[in-house]
């Protein structure tokens, strides 16, 4: 159990310093659906980062009625 929880866990900071270094943290306006879903596969995807993947996510929230 402790072997499975130090991967995880070295697994989410690899994906962390990987958002990091595409600036998702940077505070640039408000966080939209598609930046913090990006943020969020992006440091679920962890290592897989540097080999290549980029996840993205496309999705759009509704606006308000008048």
């Amino acid at each position: 159990m402790r072997i499975g929880s130090a991967v995880l866990l070295i697994w989410l900071i690899i994906g962390v310093l990987a958002a990091a270094q595409r600036d998702y943290f940077t505070s640039s306006g408000d966080a939209d659906c598609s930046k913090v879903g990006d943020t969020v596969l992006t440091i679920a995807a962890g290592p897989l980062n540097y080999a290549g993947v980029n996840p993205k996510v496309d999705c759009e929230t509704p606006e308000p009625s008048e």
